[in-house]
C-alpha cells in the first residue's frame, strides 16, 4: 500500500481512538451505585462571572462507597459549588459544615438504573456514529486517491479492508465499555 493510504488509515485510527476516549469520559459521568469523583467531571461552577470546572476548584474524594467530599480551594466558592451540584442532573443534595461539602449518594431505584442504562446506550450509539463518520470520511479520501490516479485499485481495496477491520475493532471496544457500564449500573 502507498504511504498516502497508510496516512489516511493512521489518521482514521487516531480519530477513532479519540472517540473511544470521549465515550469513556461520557460513561464516567453516568452515576452508578458507588461514589466516583469522575461523576463531577462535566459540572461547571459559576464563580466570579466565569464558568469553571468543579474539579479545578476543589479536591474531590470518596471516604465511603456512597459519599463524596468536596474541599474547595477558595472558601468563597462554597455557595457557588453547592448551587452547581444542586442544579446538576445527578440528583444530589450537598450539605456543608463550612469546611467541606458532603454529597451523599442515595441508593438508586430500579427505575433510575434503567434510565441510566438507556442514557449509556444513547452515548454508546453516539460514539458508534462518530466512528462510522470517521470511516466514511477516510473511505472518501481513499476513493479520491483512486479517482485521481494516485493509488491503484488493489491498494485502495486493501486500504478499505483495513479500514473496515479498524472500524469493527473500535465499535466492538465501545460495545465492551457499554457492557461493563451496564453491569455496573444494574449491580445492586
Amino acid at each position: 500500500m502507498s504511504d498516502e493510504i497508510d496516512m489516511i488509515l493512521l489518521d482514521a485510527e487516531e480519530k477513532m481512538d479519540k472517540a473511544i476516549g470521549v465515550a469513556r469520559d461520557d460513561f464516567a459521568t453516568i452515576r452508578t451505585g458507588r461514589a466516583n469523583p469522575a461523576m463531577f467531571n462535566k459540572i461547571f461552577v459559576e464563580f466570579y462571572d466565569t464558568m469553571n470546572p468543579l474539579n479545578q476548584m476543589a479536591t474531590i474524594s470518596t471516604p465511603e462507597p456512597r459519599m463524596l467530599t468536596i474541599s474547595p480551594f477558595d472558601k468563597g466558592a462554597f455557595n457557588a459549588i453547592e448551587k452547581a451540584l444542586r442544579d446538576s442532573d445527578l440528583g444530589v443534595n450537598p450539605t456543608s459544615d463550612g469546611n467541606i461539602i458532603r454529597v451523599a449518594l442515595p441508593q438508586l431505584t430500579e427505575e433510575r438504573r434503567k434510565e441510566y442504562v438507556k442514557l449509556a446506550k444513547t452515548k454508546a450509539e453516539d460514539s458508534r456514529i462518530s466512528i462510522r463518520n470517521i470511516r466514511r470520511h477516510a473511505k472518501d479520501q481513499l476513493d479520491k486517491l483512486q479517482k485521481d490516479g494516485d493509488a491503484g485499485e488493489d491498494d485502495v481495496r486493501r486500504g478499505e479492508k483495513s479500514l473496515d477491520e479498524l472500524t469493527h475493532k473500535h465499535v466492538e471496544h465501545i460495545d465492551e465499555i457499554l457492557k461493563h457500564k451496564e453491569a455496573e449500573l444494574l449491580e445492586v
